[in-house]
C-alpha cells in the first residue's frame, strides 16, 4: 500500500522541508519563503518559477494546477473567475481561501463565488520565484478564510540586471450541441530586474488576447398553448437530474483582452532591513457573444417569442442570445517592511490598498435590440495591514519563538444598475433599476509561540481575537424598492494547538487542531441583482460560518523523495454557500452542520532515475451535510461541489541540457452541483463531471538564451464540465528569452 501511494505522489510539493528548517531545535527564517509559511504548523506543498516552465502555464493560476487537493476553476484562458478549490472547500466557496504575492493580499475577500477569485492577474509566471501552499487553519497569524489553503507567492527580487520574456499561443477547438468552433489566443508578457547599490527595481508587463467557448447554453421554457415559429436547429438534451430540456444557444462567448502593468521598488536600509513598494494596474476590455442555434423555414435566425418544437410551443429567453460587454480598470498599492531590529527581535509590516477604479458592465436586453442595461461598480475595493513583531530569543535548542500580530481589513462594495438606450454606450443610461452597496470591517489581535519543550518535541499555540463588522448596507430593486441594513457587530476567539514529534532525523509526526470564523463577505450580505440571465440574492442576516479543524500527519524521506501522509476533518456550523441552479439563480444561505473528513497522501521526488523527477498526491474526502432547516432534503448527503476523490501524476525528464519533456495527469471523482444529490448524470451542461486529463509539453533550449516549447492540454479530449464546460483539447506554443 506504501509503495502505491509513493506511486502517485505528490507534484513539487515541499512535504518537508530541508534537514535543516525541519529540525525541531531550530526555526529558519529565509527569504524564500514567507514567515507566515516557515512559522506555520499547516502541512504544506511548494512549486518554483522554474518546475513551472516545465509545464503549460499561460497565467499564474496555472502554476498550482499540480499541487495536492488543489482545483482550480478555470474555464478559459482568460477566464476571470478562476476560484480556488482545496480539499474541504467546493468550486463555489471562494472566500475559503487566500492569496498572497509578496506579502500583499490577492483574494478577492467582497464575495464567496465564481464571481470572486484572487486577482491572479497582478502576477505573471515570468515573475515566480517559489510559490508554497499551506492546507488548513492552524496558523493564527492567517484569518479563518485560511480553511481551505492559503498561496504564498514570492516573486524574484533582482540582484543584477536581468530580463524574462516570453511570448505564447494557443488555440482550442470546441464542440459540443450546435457549437463547432476553433477559439485561440495569444499572450506576452516581460519581467526585468536590476540593483543599484542599496535600490532595487522590478519591472513586470503582461499582454493577452483570448477567446473563450460558451460558458452557458440557452434554453426554452414549454409554454402550454398555440402559435408560435417552427424552428430547426434545436438539441434535445437532458439536463443532470435526468429531466427533457431543449438547448437553443450558446453563450457567454469570451473575447477578453487584458493589459497588466507593474513596478516594484525595494530599498535596503542594511542587510536586515528592508521596505518595498509595488503598484500595478490591471486592465480588461472584455466583449461576450452568443451562438444562436435557431433557424426559422427561410433559414433566418430565431432568438425571441415563442417556438414550436415537433408541434410543442416553447417560449425563448432573449438574453441567451444577447451581447454584452465589460471594461474595467483595478489597481493595486502596496508596501512592505521587514527588519531584524535585534537578534531576539523581528518586525514585518504590509499594506494594501486596492481598487476598481473602473468598471462597467453592458448587456443588450435581445439579440437585436438597442436598449439593454448598463451596471457600475466603479470605487468597490478594499484595504488590508497586517503588522507582525517576531520574539525569538537566542537561548540555544531550548527555547520560543512568539509572534504578536494586528490584523486590519475595510471591504467596500458598491453597484449600480440602469437601464439604457443604447446598451454599448453607459451616457445613455435612463433610470435606476437596481442599487446595492456596503461595507465590512474586520480587527484582529493574535499570539502564536513555537515552543520547543523538549529535544525532539515542539509545541505550537496560538490564539486569534477577531472583531467584525457590516454596515452602510443597503439594497435597492423596482420590485423591493429602497431597504437599509442596520449595522451589525460579532466578536470572536479562535484557538490553535499543534504538537510535532521527531520521530528520528527522517520522520516527523504531527497533530494539529484549529478553531475558525468566516465572516460574511459584503456581496453575500447586500448584493441582490439581476445581470443578464444570472440572479443573485443576498441575506443581510448571516452567520459567520465557524470552523473546527484537526489532522494527524506523518512525513518523512521515502526511496529518495519525501512523502507526506495526513488524516484530516473538519467540521463546519453555519457554514456559507452560494448555491446556483439551473435557472442561474444563485442564493446566499448558511447551512447548520457540515463535515468533511479524509486522507490526504503526496509525494515528490527529483533525480529518482538521472534527469527524472516523479510525484503526484491522492485525496479521498468523505464529506456529508449533517444538518439544513432550510434545505431538509440536503440532510445525509453529499457537499456540494466537493469531489470524494482526486489525484495527481507528473514526470519531469530531463533528456540532456536542451530537452525537457512532461506529463501530468489530473483525476477528479463524483461530486454534486445540487444540495439533495439530484443530479445523477453529470457529464453534461449544469453537471459536475468525473473526470481524467492528460497534459503533455516538449520544451528544447535553442541557445543559452533562448528557449522554445510546444504543449497539449487535455491531450484526450475529454469533455467535462464544473456546471459550465471546461476547455477541450488545447495546443499551446511559446518562446522564451532569458537575459
Amino acid at each position: 500500500m506504501v509503495a502505491l501511494l509513493a506511486a502517485i505522489g505528490m507534484p513539487m510539493a515541499q512535504a518537508q522541508t530541508d534537514s535543516a528548517e525541519r529540525e525541531l531545535s531550530e526555526i529558519k527564517i529565509q527569504h524564500a519563503r514567507p514567515t507566515v509559511a516557515t512559522g506555520s504548523p499547516a502541512p504544506q506543498a511548494e512549486v518554483t518559477g522554474e518546475q513551472v516552465r516545465e509545464f503549460n502555464a499561460v497565467n499564474v493560476e496555472d502554476a498550482v494546477k499540480y499541487l495536492p487537493s488543489l482545483q482550480i476553476r478555470k474555464r478559459y484562458i482568460g477566464d476571470r473567475n478562476a476560484i480556488i478549490a482545496s480539499r474541504t472547500a467546493g468550486t463555489v466557496q471562494s472566500a475559503r481561501s487566500l492569496v498572497y504575492a509578496d506579502g500583499l493580499l490577492l483574494s478577492n475577500l467582497l464575495g464567496n463565488s465564481f464571481g470572486y477569485p484572487p486577482r491572479w492577474n497582478i502576477v505573471g509566471t515570468e515573475e515566480i520565484d517559489t510559490i508554497n501552499v499551506l492546507y488548513g487553519p492552524y496558523s493564527a497569524t492567517l484569518p479563518g478564510n485560511s480553511a481551505g489553503a492559503t498561496i504564498l507567492m514570492t516573486t524574484k527580487r533582482p540582484d543584477k540586471a536581468e530580463v524574462h520574456a516570453r511570448a505564447q499561443a494557443f488555440s482550442s477547438h470546441f464542440k459540443l450541441y450546435g457549437t463547432n468552433e476553433t477559439f485561440d489566443g495569444h499572450q506576452e508578457q516581460a519581467s526585468a530586474g536590476a540593483r543599484f547599490g542599496d535600490w532595487s527595481i522590478s519591472l513586470f508587463g503582461n499582454h493577452l488576447d483570448s477567446h473563450g467557448q460558451p460558458m452557458s447554453f440557452g434554453t426554452a421554457r414549454r409554454n402550454p398553448g398555440a402559435g408560435g415559429t417552427a424552428v430547426t436547429g434545436y438539441y434535445k438534451d437532458k439536463d443532470p437530474t435526468g429531466a427533457d430540456r431543449i438547448i437553443v444557444s450558446g453563450y457567454g462567448m469570451d473575447h477578453s483582452v487584458q493589459d497588466v502593468g507593474k513596478l516594484r521598488v525595494a530599498y535596503d536600509f542594511s542587510p536586515n532591513t528592508r521596505l518595498a513598494l509595488t503598484a500595478a494596474e490591471w486592465r480588461n476590455d472584455s466583449r461576450t457573444e452568443a451562438d444562436g442555434y435557431l433557424r426559422n423555414a427561410a433559414g433566418a435566425p430565431v432568438t425571441s417569442g415563442n417556438i414550436l418544437v415537433d408541434g410543442v410551443r416553447y417560449t425563448l429567453t432573449s438574453s441567451h442570445f444577447a451581447p454584452g460587454s465589460s471594461n474595467t480598470v483595478n489597481r493595486l498599492y502596496g508596501a512592505t517592511f521587514d527588519s531584524q531590529l535585534s537578534p531576539d527581535w523581528r518586525l514585518e509590516a504590509a499594506s494594501s490598498l486596492y481598487q476598481t477604479t473602473t468598471d462597467v458592465s453592458r448587456s443588450a436586453s435581445s439579440a437585436t435590440a438597442a436598449g439593454g442595461s448598463v451596471t457600475l461598480g466603479d470605487g468597490t475595493g478594499w484595504t488590508n495591514l497586517d503588522l507582525r513583531a517576531i520574539w525569538k530569543p537566542q537561548t540555544g535548542k531550548a527555547g520560543h519563538a512568539v509572534t504578536f500580530g494586528y490584523h486590519r481589513d475595510d471591504y467596500k462594495y458598491t453597484s449600480k444598475k440602469y437601464d439604457a438606450n443604447n446598451w454599448r454606450d453607459e451616457d445613455t443610461r435612463t433610470a435606476l433599476t437596481g442599487k446595492n452597496g456596503g461595507r465590512t470591517q474586520t480587527d484582529a489581535l493574535y499570539v502564536q509561540d513555537e515552543w520547543k519543550f523538549a529535544p525532539r518535541w515542539m509545541m505550537t499555540a496560538g490564539l486569534r481575537y477577531e472583531r467584525w463588522q457590516a454596515f452602510d448596507g443597503g439594497i435597492y430593486t423596482t420590485a423591493l424598492g429602497n431597504n437599509q441594513f442596520s449595522d451589525r457587530e460579532e466578536k470572536a476567539s479562535s484557538p490553535k494547538l499543534s504538537v510535532a514529534y521527531d520521530l528520528n532525523s527522517d520522520w516527523l509526526l504531527r497533530a494539529s487542531f484549529g478553531k475558525a470564523y468566516r465572516f460574511p463577505t459584503v456581496t453575500e450580505l447586500f448584493q441582490t441583482e439581476t445581470q443578464g440571465a444570472t440572479t443573485r440574492i443576498s441575506d443581510p442576516t448571516l452567520k459567520p460560518e465557524k470552523v473546527m479543524s484537526s489532522e494527524l500527519a506523518a512525513e518523512g524521506s521515502v526511496w529518495g523523495g519525501n512523502l507526506r501522509m495526513s488524516l484530516f476533518q473538519e467540521n463546519i456550523r453555519d457554514s456559507l454557500y452560494s448555491f446556483t441552479d439551473y435557472s442561474n439563480t444563485t442564493r446566499n444561505q448558511n447551512v447548520d452542520k457540515v463535515r468533511a473528513r479524509g486522507v490526504e497522501t503526496a509525494y515528490q521526488a527529483q533525480n529518482v532515475l538521472r534527469g527524472l523527477d516523479l510525484g503526484g498526491s491522492i485525496t479521498y474526502v468523505h464529506s456529508r451535510v449533517l444538518e439544513n432547516h432550510l434545505n431538509p432534503s440536503s440532510e445525509g448527503k453529499h457537499m456540494i461541489r466537493l469531489p470524494d476523490w482526486r489525484a495527481t501524476v507528473f514526470a519531469s525528464y530531463h533528456f540532456d541540457d536542451r530537452w525537457t519533456g512532461f506529463v501530468g495527469v489530473k483525476y477528479s471523482g463524483t461530486q454534486y452541483n445540487n444540495p439533495d444529490n439530484s443530479d445523477t448524470s453529470p457529464d453534461t451542461y449544469g453537471g459536475n463531471s468525473k473526470f481524467l486529463t492528460v497534459d503533455a509539453k516538449l520544451s528544447y533550449r535553442i541557445a543559452k538564451q533562448v528557449a522554445g516549447a510546444i504543449g497539449i492540454d487535455n491531450l484526450t479530449n475529454e469533455k467535462y464540465y464544473a456546471f459550465h464546460p471546461y476547455p477541450q483539447r488545447t495546443y499551446h506554443a511559446e518562446v522564451r528569452f532569458d537575459f
